[in-house]
């Protein structure tokens, strides 16, 4: 195998004597890039943010900001790595470089104080600043949780960024006074070249190794050798574990850059969905086609992370808090389980069998998630939590309601957080089919949604309040859709 190496701010590095668990963040602070920094180790606060090149969504390459304390450093073998210190340009030997305009609206703005947090800041903001479809003109779009300054800067693009100090405001400035990137600036050009393509990999340290093979077939053949091993796609779960509970496997198996795993197909009776697509890359290619899944991303942690996690690893962690699955069980979605054998298709209501468990076998992985067509009109997802954006849900509640003729005519309910697994609120449904879609049924019905699961009392919230949230829940989607409905 050609040793691992990762290519940053333009010069190539050697992986070793890295370990296979090491994270980018560790890797680049052990080479001296001490911009990129530590503050939570879990991808809630945006420290260590950093740009990598990833196949663009309208362009060859889209510069992607992703958090590099969750990102095993192997899963970057071959990539193309930006962080804050190579931002800036230019400079002769015993001058300063010249500013990147992120950095330079910071400064002159106060947008740093401690600057602790500066460096993600600037990583972040400038995935944004290079973003091609930015707008010129401001909007605001209060169902996405979109808003935008005057120079198209989407500011929910910093949602996973915090900062104790500055109060946002001047941060918030300077995002929106940056301009558009010039004909001569480097990282603008780079995004009309292709991103450096996936590499084999088979990095081994110790009693340890990380791999990833060219094509799913080599990887499900792995797997049947290896059924101990970690399956990772954007170790936005796995890093955590690797970080705060100092896990650590034998074996991890990168499927991220699969190619069989990234497609997305329109087809007359279903969509299908790519396991190893991120989140973004689903919501941009997908352009509000599945409503229920554009109303559900922006509040699906935040884009630091939707950035990285997919829809495979959602579903693989079998988390009964995880905000897909609700969403997916309201669209009757289903998954398709591949291993060295072949394929088979599993409706995802029978999909999870315990807490964290699930029917997938042992070798077996997600290779995609269908959702069937045509869609259902009417839907919502409603996530309860302690923060609008970048939390994890107490309750989570999706609906796709078919109403016809003012009759509901198919009803699916997803719920996450009320009991050991995502489940379908299958008592409700029963109770709104075939009635009429009124104010009288909504209050007959909402007592039987909040029975629904098995509620428990934990930090986040009480059994009796997750209850009422459900029973809520329907009583405000009335609200939200009855005059959609009467158009």
């Amino acid at each position: 195998m050609v040793e691992a190496r990762i290519t940053v701010n333009g010069e190539e590095a050697p992986l070793a004597p890295a370990a296979p668990h090491t994270t980018v963040l560790d890797f680049l602070r052990e080479r001296g890039l001490t911009g990129t920094k530590e503050g939570c180790a879990e991808g809630e606060c945006g420290a260590c943010s950093v740009l990598v090149a990833r196949p663009g969504v309208n362009r060859p390459t889209d510069w992607v900001a992703v958090n590099a304390c969750l990102l095993p450093a192997a899963s970057l073998d071959g990539q193309e790595i930006v962080t804050s210190e190579g931002l800036a340009t230019g400079g002769a030997p015993g001058t300063p470089p010249t500013l990147h305009p992120v950095q330079e609206e910071m400064a002159v703005r106060g947008g740093s104080q401690c600057g602790y947090c500066t460096p993600g800041f600037v990583c972040s903001m400038a995935a944004e600043y290079y973003r091609p479809d930015r707008c010129a003109h401001p909007q605001a779009d209060g169902a996405s949780g979109a808003e935008h300054g005057p120079n198209g800067f989407d500011l929910h693009a910093l949602s996973g960024n915090l900062c104790r100090c500055t109060g946002y405001r001047p941060i918030r400035d300077a995002a929106f006074a940056v301009g558009t990137p010039t004909d001569e600036d480097p990282l603008a050009r780079r995004r009309e070249e292709a991103p450096p393509a996936p590499v084999a990999t088979e990095y081994a340290r110790d009693d340890s190794v990380f791999v990833r093979k060219a094509t799913l077939a080599e990887t499900l053949r792995l797997l049947r050798e290896r059924p101990d091993a970690v399956v990772v796609a954007g170790s936005t779960d796995w890093g955590v574990e690797v970080n705060i509970r100092s896990r650590r496997a034998g074996c991890v198996v990168a499927v991220d850059r699969l190619p069989e795993l990234r497609e997305l197909r329109v087809e007359s009776d279903r969509v299908e969905i790519g396991a190893a697509l991120t989140l973004t890359e689903i919501e941009r290619r997908l352009d509000g086609e599945v409503p229920l899944l554009a109303e559900l991303f922006p509040q699906f942690a935040s884009r630091l992370i939707r950035n990285g996690a997919t829809l495979g690893g959602n579903l693989g962690t079998g988390s009964p808090i995880g905000d897909s699955p609700p969403a997916l069980l309201a669209l009757d979605a289903s998954v398709v389980l591949a291993d060295a054998d072949g394929e088979r298709e599993v409706p995802l209501a029978a999909y999870f069998t315990g807490y964290r468990q699930s029917v997938r076998r042992p070798g077996e992985l997600i290779r995609a998630v269908r959702v069937p067509l045509p869609l259902s009109p009417v839907t919502a997802f409603h996530k309860i939590a302690k923060r609008r954006f970048d939390d994890i849900s107490s309750v989570a509640v999706a609906f796709a309601l078919d109403v016809e003729g003012g009759i509901v005519r198919k009803a699916r309910i997803g719920l996450g957080g009320v009991a050991a697994t995502p489940i379908r609120a299958l008592a409700t449904e029963a109770a709104l089919e075939g009635r009429p879609w009124t104010a009288e049924t909504v209050e007959a019905v909402a007592p039987v949604l909040r029975e629904e699961g098995t509620p428990m009392d934990d930090h986040r919230a009480s059994a009796s309040y997750r209850s009422a949230m459900l029973g809520q829940s329907l009583l405000k989607l009335y609200a939200r859709t009855t005059e959609a409905v009467s158009s």
